[in-house]
């Protein structure tokens, strides 16, 4: 069981660096905030295999459920200053 748990979570550090190309060259900062968003869910994801591996989910799943929470409002509040932005700049 431990080997499928590493191996999922080798998997899902491959699919965050496949994620950092789009943060990278995304066509648009909008791209780019969902791909920030989208290595966030990774990340909880890959603390919840590593408190299952480690044995000790309980303090793992407090932190990713923390570090889920300040990733929603940081990627909703970016959004809303880019999309202010892109308003502003319209505008003018």
């Amino acid at each position: 069981m431990s080997t499928l748990l590493l191996a999922s979570a080798v998997f899902v550090a491959l699919l965050i660096a496949v994620n950092f190309y789009r943060v990278a060259v995304g066509p648009t900062i909008f791209d780019r905030l969902l791909a920030v968003g989208l290595i966030g869910n990774n990340a909880v994801l890959l603390i919840v295999f590593m408190g299952f591996i480690y044995g000790r989910p309980d303090m793992f799943l407090d932190l990713a459920i923390t570090y889920a929470i300040l990733n929603f409002v940081g990627v909703v509040a970016v959004g809303k200053y880019l999309e202010a932005a892109q308003r502003a700049e319209e505008e003018t």
